[in-house]
């Protein structure tokens, strides 16, 4: 080796052929040899000149020939390491270098699985002379292939039974880590290599892949890179989702562009993936679950409100984002032990530390590692324990959810359900008032999961714990004694929370009927302290009224007056435990006769409680407003310390008549003089409501709202039923007198309406069941079920006719009853649309409706003949807010239609018909409809046709800027009209930009596709002649977009909100044209191609029609405004008008920015003219010059005026002093 250099050139020559035709034959062996090759290649360099064939070459150009050579022969798998280490001591030039690297990535495939991490060494060692984004692109290229080869050969496997695999997966995942573990080791050395890993991503991500993501975590490791990892993977994770989220709403870019591939998946793939020992991923997945949470979890809002979506659906971008970020931990937390004590660390500390934000996410996140993985959180239990330590320091919801979560280890940890009463017996003391609530809020918890043996085994007192893991039988751990024992001391600590403020009494009574029900041995305890607590409100004396004692219920501090004890809730507490008691007693005494002190003891609370009632029912009915100290005459303003004690009493007092309606309808049994009496109290609540209603009428303050109603929410299902649908002919004469008394029934559905609305805005309802999901909805489809018989059964003009007030009518309020039912399913139970609608009877006259779309169809059938019928009156008879509310049901239903289905396509048709034939000058009507249309089109196909057919109608209605053009006439869609014109301009505007991003979208994907392109392989991949169909669709929606716009530009539209909006909707518009421009000069640049000819057209389109037309446009605006201000001058002069001001701000904005659009438009066509050979400037008219603008006939109009004034003013003060006509001059 030391004396090759002194060789002669013809020797060295020969050693080197000898090297070259041994390795194409594949006798290298070992490779050992292959030492020498690289010094007689440097040597043969260094010669001047040697005989190659006929002629001479010098040395150099020799060893390029061998190196040539070489690399386009075959080599054997077996050399290929041997020739890559060899090569790292040849001197390579850059097109050598990428050859080689091209070769030796080629031969991947050739290769044994186990030597692919030794020749990925050898290469990214190799890569320190060049190359390096090409070595690192192949390597992943080569797994991603891996990847896919293995998934799809699993799915064929599950597909055919058949174990069909060419690499086991544990193999190619272990190479994979080893792979990773070099490749990071590398760029720790070199960081070039690193900045050049991070480049390829940083563009799009539609190259990564789960190999790649795991590559990426592994790099976060290395300090200087970590920031930029995290940010690029939360980049791609927000735009994967966004563009899925874009393609999921438009048809139209679902048929141009095949799915894009997940991130999301690669992340969750990456996670199965580092089961195979992959260590060096799993901390930077942590890290990334965390980060995903942290940077897109719900954000806390104005005034400490927080902005989280429904519970029930994860439908944005962020909160899909935010539930990856969970995945991710939760997946972590299951098969990965090392991470455990982390995640579970980090999650319990931000539990503590983000007081100020809200953390339902990462109670969600707790709460699935609690039932996932119990007997592993156990192992932990120390930690859980000390998070309880700040539990009264923590907000209510905090406290709620983590106890939530916590309830099925307490039942198997004694130490853990030990340390958190130590916790709840503190809170209880605490100076906090939320402190307190979270110790009535824990051990109103526990009373409900630790049953005492002998309570009701019935489904209803079940604890559903969701967990496989945790089978543990509670009284093997606690005896049924000790329970009863633990409940019983829970309950006196509790009796604590009834001298306390109105808050926490209050969380005390809505709790205790849960706890009765599922722990029904604790009723005797429970009801005496009801029982005992309530006698201090009631008057014992028969003959004095009122029978409840108002006054001990409000305290006061300084002139503040402030409710002391919520008595409604306390008495609807008491009623509602007393019913189901009775009830269930009575369910037992039918299967068993047995009787025993416990029940004689029950009889007597139960009896002494009933006497009272029925007490408190009779002098509630004789009671006048005067015995509660309230009159209609008294104060009810908030503002001052009467007003507010009148307040409280009448909420109160009224409350205590919801709460008396409800035990005695279920006490009179349909008898006819019990049901009278009901009337009695509802007249008295009755009044109190009008006289609050007309008193917050008068204030100008916040709006009073009616207070929420106490009936519990089936009680207020099973009141509408039986008002609405009760045939039976032994209840008719009974139910007559609740049915005769109009005002009952329209507060029997208002009740309805407010109950369906607080589900909607908190998933649960007040009052007993309202926190069970289950019951919730069984009583939302009785209620579905009653108001659509009442709305399709009595027809609403029938009605109209009777009604003498203003209010709405009780159909009305059975449409906005259904239209919410409707949102709230969407909302809390999105799978369970299909069964609500199988529940109403509408259908029993039909055919049975058993296909979900078919019956779902059925009901929009029945809601859009509803609306026809509205529409076939006259306009006079229109009740708009009455049809507006059954677009809006239409609406919400359409969204369970599949858009392939040829319901869909009816609907759509049935919706262009009626905005085609309805012309009622109705804004909220026609926008409520054409946003219905523009909802389903846009499923369908694209909605740029409709568009434009809406600009012409609004354009013919409202009419030309220039007031000599006549416009066509045409009326396409009736519903645009004089009246509606301006607000669907504005609307229209909205669904344009709409448009404006899909395209803008399409040509971004455009771009990045063309630059990836330009780097793999820089040749046309178009067949000449034939236009890109994502270029076509672009070009085509643009120019319908500029002939739509140039209608509306003509238009003669209100100055104000709609101009302005036009202008910059104009304005981007052409910004969008222009970046479409920059992207052909890249293709020009790269490909030499010529334009398309559709291209050319919508250049021509934008340039000969638009432009000019938004010059006169801008005019139009500018001299509209100058006449609006002349009128205000005239009217008021001195008047500052700060609302005027910031709309001419707005409006100064728009006009420059909408000019600079333009002019950077026409910039880059004249770089793409130049670029193209093809002289688009041609369509492009010269601009307006808008610095020094002289409009000639008004110049030579204000000039014939001025001349005149003058003559006018001098023949005035001919005889007069000079002193006038100077005070003129100055004014």
């Amino acid at each position: 080796m030391l004396e090759t250099h002194t060789l002669s050139g013809p020797s060295l020559a020969q050693l080197a052929n000898l090297y070259v035709d041994s390795i194409k034959v594949g006798k290298m062996g070992s490779g050992k040899s292959l030492e020498l090759f690289p010094t007689i290649l440097t040597a043969l360099a260094a010669c001047e000149a040697l005989s190659y064939g006929k002629g001479e070459l010098s040395g150099e150009e020799y060893k390029k020939q061998l190196i040539n050579s070489l690399c386009s022969s075959r080599w054997d798998p077996q050399c290929v390491i041997h020739l890559t280490t060899m090569f790292r001591d040849v001197p390579l030039s850059s097109d050598e270098l990428k050859f080689l690297v091209e070769k030796t990535l080629r031969m991947f495939t050739k290769l044994d699985l186990q030597e692919i991490p030794p020749l990925v060494y050898q290469l990214l060692l190799l890569s320190a002379k060049g190359s390096k984004k090409q070595v690192l692109d192949g390597i992943i290229s080569y797994f991603k292939e891996q990847d896919v080869r293995q998934e799809e050969e699993q799915n064929c496997g599950e597909d055919m039974d058949l174990e069909v695999q060419s690499i086991p997966q544990d193999q190619l995942r272990h190479v994979e880590g080893t792979v990773i573990l070099h490749i990071v080791f590398a760029i720790r050395l070199d960081h070039e290599l690193g900045r050049e890993f991070l480049k390829s991503f940083k563009t799009s991500y539609a190259d990564m892949c789960p190999f790649s993501v795991a590559l990426l975590l592994s790099v976060a490791r290395i300090q200087r890179y970590e920031e930029q990892v995290f940010d690029l993977l939360k980049g791609a994770v927000i735009k994967s989702y966004k563009d899925e989220h874009l393609q999921q709403g438009s048809k139209f870019l679902q048929d141009l562009l095949p799915r894009h591939c997940s991130v999301a998946h690669m992340i969750l793939d990456t996670v199965k993936n580092s089961v195979f020992g992959w260590d060096h991923v799993t901390q930077g997945l942590v890290q990334l679950g965390f980060f995903l949470m942290d940077t897109f979890g719900p954000k806390p809002g104005p005034f400490g409100k927080t902005t989280e979506g429904p519970v029930g659906t994860t439908r944005t971008p962020t909160q899909q984002a935010c539930k990856l970020g969970g995945q991710v931990l939760l997946y972590g937390f299951k098969i990965h032990e090392p991470i455990r004590g982390e995640i579970l660390e980090q999650v319990l500390n931000r539990l503590v530390t983000k007081t100020a934000s809200p953390v339902s996410h990462y109670l969600d996140l707790f709460s699935d590692i609690v039932v996932s993985a119990p007997m592993i959180l156990l192992e932990s239990s120390s930690k859980v324990i000390e998070t309880f330590d700040h539990l009264s320091c923590l907000p209510l919801a905090t406290v709620q959810g983590l106890l939530k979560a916590v309830q099925p280890l307490l039942k198997v940890s004694i130490s853990l359900k030990d340390a958190l009463i130590l916790v709840l017996r503190k809170a209880m003391f605490s100076s906090q008032l939320d402190g307190r609530k979270s110790a009535v809020a824990g051990f109103l918890l526990l009373l409900k999961n630790f049953k005492v043996l002998g309570s009701l085994a019935s489904s209803q007192c079940s604890q559903a714990v969701s967990s496989s893991q945790v089978q543990v039988d509670v009284h093997s751990r606690y005896n049924s004694a000790a329970n009863e024992a633990f409940c019983l001391e829970i309950l006196s600590s509790l009796r604590r929370c009834l001298g306390q403020q109105a808050d926490v009494r209050l969380m005390l009574y809505e709790g205790f009927y849960d706890v009765l029900r599922r722990n029904s041995q604790l009723a005797s305890s429970i009801m005496q302290t009801l029982l005992s607590h309530l006698t201090r409100y009631y008057e014992p004396e028969q003959d004095l009224l009122p029978p409840v004692k108002l006054e001990p219920c409000i305290t006061a501090h300084g002139d503040q007056v402030y409710l002391q004890e919520p008595l409604a809730h306390l008495v609807s507490c008491t009623v509602q435990c007393l019913l189901w008691l009775q009830n269930t007693q009575q369910s037992a005494n039918h299967s068993a006769d047995d009787s025993d002190d416990d029940e004689e003891e029950g009889e007597g609370y139960q009896s002494h409680l009933q006497t009272m009632l029925e007490s408190v029912t009779r002098r509630m009915v004789k009671s006048e407003l005067e015995d509660f100290e309230l009159d209609k005459s008294a104060e009810f303003s908030m503002g001052s310390s009467v007003g507010v004690k009148n307040n409280i009493y009448a909420v109160l007092v009224m409350g205590v008549y919801e709460v008396l309606i409800e035990y005695n309808f279920i006490k009179a049994k349909y008898n006819k003089s019990h049901f009278e009496e009901l009337i009695g109290l509802f007249n008295c609540y009755n009044k109190l409501s009008e006289i609050l209603k007309e008193k917050s009428g008068k204030v100008r303050a916040p709006s009073h709202k009616t207070p929420r109603s106490l009936l519990s929410m089936g009680f207020a299902s099973t009141l509408i039923t039986v008002l609405f649908k009760d045939n039976s002919q032994s209840r008719e004469e009974a139910l007559s007198v609740l049915r005769s008394n109009a005002e009952f029934v329209r507060y029997a559905l208002s009740v309805v309406v407010q109950k369906i609305q607080q589900l909607e805005e908190s998933g649960q309802t007040d009052g007993p069941d309202g926190q069970s999901a289950e019951k919730t909805f069984r009583f939302l489809c009785d209620m579905t079920s009653v108001l659509m018989w009442r709305y399709t059964n009595i027809p609403s003009a029938v009605e109209e006719a009777g009604r003498k007030d203003k209010r709405c009518s009780l159909s009305q309020l059975c449409l906005e009853g259904l239209l919410r039912i409707f949102t709230t399913c969407q909302l809390r139970y999105p799978d369970k649309m299909a069964q609500l609608l199988s529940t109403m009877d509408v259908a029993e006259d039909e055919a049975e409706q058993e296909d979900a779309t078919e019956m779902n169809y059925f009901y929009i059938r029945q809601f859009q003949r509803a609306l026809f019928t509205k529409l076939s009156g006259g306009e006079e008879d229109f009740n708009s807010r009455e049809a507006q509310l059954l677009v809006s049901i239409l609406s919400v239903l359409s969204r369970q239609l599949n858009p392939s289905s040829k319901q869909f396509v009816q609907m759509i048709t049935w919706t262009v018909k009626i905005c085609k034939e309805t012309s009622f000058e109705d804004s909220a009507f026609s926008k409520g409809m054409l946003s219905l249309l523009f909802n389903l089109h846009v499923l369908y196909k694209s909605p740029v046709g409709l568009l434009l057919e809406l600009c012409q109608d609004i354009h013919s209605q409202l009419g030309d800027i220039d007031e000599d053009v006549e416009v066509e006439k045409q009326n396409i869609f009736a519903i645009i009209n004089m009246k509606t014109a301006s607000n669907a301009a504005v609307f229209v505007l909205s669904q344009v930009e709409k448009i404006l991003d899909e395209v803008e979208w399409l040509i971004a994907q455009k771009k990045s596709q063309a630059a990836s392109d330009k780097l793999n392989c820089g040749e046309d991949t178009q067949s000449a002649g034939q236009q890109d169909p994502v270029e076509k669709a672009v070009t085509l929606q643009l120019g319908t977009l500029v002939t739509a716009l140039n209608e509306l530009v003509q238009t003669s539209l209100q100055p104000g909100n709609c101009t302005i909006t036009l202008l910059r909707v104009l304005s981007r518009t052409y910004s969008i044209l222009a970046t479409l421009v920059k992207y052909y000069i890249q293709v020009c640049t790269s490909q030499h191609s010529a334009l398309p000819a559709r291209f050319e057209k919508l250049v021509k389109l934008s340039g000969s029609h638009l432009t000019p037309q938004c010059y006169a446009f801008i005019t139009y605006v500018q001299s509209g405004e100058t006449a609006e201000g002349d009128e205000k001058k005239k009217k008021r002069k001195n008047d500052v008008n700060t609302a005027a001001s910031a709309k001419l701000l707005r409006e100064t904005k728009a006009t420059p920015n909408l000019i600079f659009s333009i002019e950077q438009y026409e910039k880059y066509l004249i770089t793409l003219s130049k670029k193209s050979k093809v002289n688009l400037m041609q369509y492009m008219k010269l601009s307006t010059s808008r610095d020094f603008r002289i409009n000639a006939t008004t110049l030579e109009a204000a000039l014939q005026e001025q001349d005149h004034s003058q003559e006018t003013t001098e023949t005035q003060n001919g005889e007069g002093t000079q002193e006038p006509k100077k005070k003129k001059r100055k004014v």
